[in-house]
């Protein structure tokens, strides 16, 4: 296990960034950690970092905009000051330059609400689409309320276009398909019993139309089926079909959708309407959840190449949510499901990180996935997956062996000055412990990897050494 140096870490960055510093005291704390942490890695350096000006991120899309690369942050609730601006804005989109991965530039911060900037909020969600002539933006934003567009054509000057649907609650992680202009907007409409997902036409994102809505049979309205159906969390549009994950983490379901039955067909909310897309569904423990499904097709499977069936199949990566600080829950994997014959996916294996590699589970803050990139760059595709995995960072893993998936390399940011502790327990037993929590990861086709810090550390910006860079496809 490599630990940086505080200057190794101002030499790889090009700015310095304390790695230990003292955590922030959260108010009713009885029992404050204030020990900092260096970085840690395995196979894996930094490039750079963006500070996000503190704010709390969720979720980074990295976007090519003619010579430039953009990375799109989608923030969690708060609000901070947009040096931009000189003003308090609610928490929204960061937008930073990453061309120079070593140099990243922060362009803009689009506030939440579009009509108060100054209002709380949060706009976790970020998809990003080169279409009709220009590039946009699209956002589960507000608090929660809507879904947004914005123009980025120009990133550093971002311009507001048309809220697509609002009056909602408790909106999610949104898909959007950028060769045809469809959108998949999890959402809970208040004609349904539970979030369901919304769809959409934006191939002329100034007017949007609507196509229909979609759930789990006994999430439409005057449905007695109890309990309710668990809510959507992700979907994934993949050459033709949606990849549909239930419950986040516990009572999951994994859904496997026909994209054309599914626009096509009749919107009706009936039993018959609601299962007519389905090619294969998968009910998972309740103490695990959907939180992402990822596909990987025609995978050649190492060893099976000689026998007549089986040699290549289709995968599908499915991430359980941890949800429980310092491990007071279930511990959540990731799951490899064969999807060969999608009406009767099979688990066939998973990952873990042993806890006793760090003793993640005093460290503070969560310790478990969350969540895998979603690009399917070529670099990494079929070879390699990126899991966050909260406070023990971010983990490379071999999966040309979806059958014995292999972690080949990890890192794991320095805290800062700018990382909030995270707490748990009540009265005289609560305590806040202070814990990098690495809550999404994606990659560009450059190869970088890139982690949004949920405890407001920041953007880091990662690259492969070692044998995890032979694993990729890197040029």
């Amino acid at each position: 296990m490599k630990r940086f140096t505080l200057s190794s870490v101002c030499g790889m960055a090009g700015f310095c960034w304390l790695a230990v510093l003292m955590g922030l005291t959260a108010p009713g704390a009885v029992a404050q950690d204030r020990r900092g942490h260096p970085a840690e890695s395995k196979n894996m350096e930094l490039a750079g970092m963006s500070d996000l000006q503190g704010r709390p991120a969720y979720q980074p899309v990295i976007h090519r905009q003619g010579s430039r690369w953009v990375a799109y942050v989608g923030l969690h609730v708060g609000t901070a000051l947009n040096p931009f601006t000189g003003k308090t804005e609610g928490n929204g989109t960061m937008v930073v330059d990453v061309t120079d991965p070593r140099r990243p530039r922060n362009l803009a911060h689009i506030p939440g609400f579009h009509d108060n900037p100054e209002k709380e909020s949060q706009a976790q969600m970020a998809r990003v689409c080169d279409i009709a002539g220009g590039t946009y933006l699209l956002r589960a934003a507000g608090n929660n309320s809507q879904h947004d567009l914005w123009n980025v054509t120009d990133p550093s000057r971002p311009q507001f276009v048309t809220v697509i649907v609002d009056g909602l609650k408790d909106t999610h992680k949104n898909w959007w398909e950028c060769d045809t202009g469809i959108a998949y907007l999890p959402s809970f409409d208040p004609k349904w019993r539970n979030r369901i997902t919304k769809i959409y036409d934006l191939s002329d994102p100034a007017h949007p139309k609507f196509i229909r809505d979609f759930a789990l049979v006994g999430q439409e309205a005057g449905a007695t089926v109890e309990p309710i159906p668990p809510v959507i969390h992700s979907p994934i549009s993949y050459n033709g079909r949606l990849y549909m994950a239930y419950g986040t983490s516990n009572h999951g379901i994994i859904q496997i959708l026909d994209r054309e039955e599914l626009l096509q067909g009749d919107p009706a909310p009936t039993t018959q309407n609601l299962l007519a897309p389905q090619l294969g569904r998968l009910d998972m423990p309740p103490y695990w959840g959907g939180h992402t499904a990822y596909p990987m097709l025609n995978v050649p499977i190492p060893g099976w190449q000689g026998q007549s069936q089986g040699a290549v199949k289709d995968i599908l990566v499915v991430a359980s949510e941890t949800v429980r600080n310092e491990c007071e829950g279930p511990k959540h994997p990731l799951f490899f499901f064969d999807i060969s014959d999608p009406a009767t996916p099979f688990p066939i294996s998973n990952f873990q990180v042993p806890e006793s590699s760090g003793d993640f589970c005093g460290r503070g803050g969560r310790f478990g996935v969350h969540s895998v990139q979603e690009s399917f760059s070529p670099i990494y595709h079929k070879k390699m997956i990126f899991v966050a995995y909260f406070n023990a960072g971010v983990r490379a893993v071999d999966i040309r062996d979806p059958f014995h998936p292999v972690e080949t390399g990890f890192f794991i940011p320095a805290t800062t000055e700018r990382t909030r502790p995270f707490c748990t327990g009540e009265g005289a037993q609560r305590r806040c412990k202070t814990a990098v929590q690495t809550n999404n990861v994606e990659v560009d086709d450059r190869g970088y990897i890139y982690t949004a810090d949920r405890a407001g550390t920041g953007l880091h910006i990662l690259q492969l050494t070692g044998a995890a860079r032979e694993v990729a496809n890197r040029p």
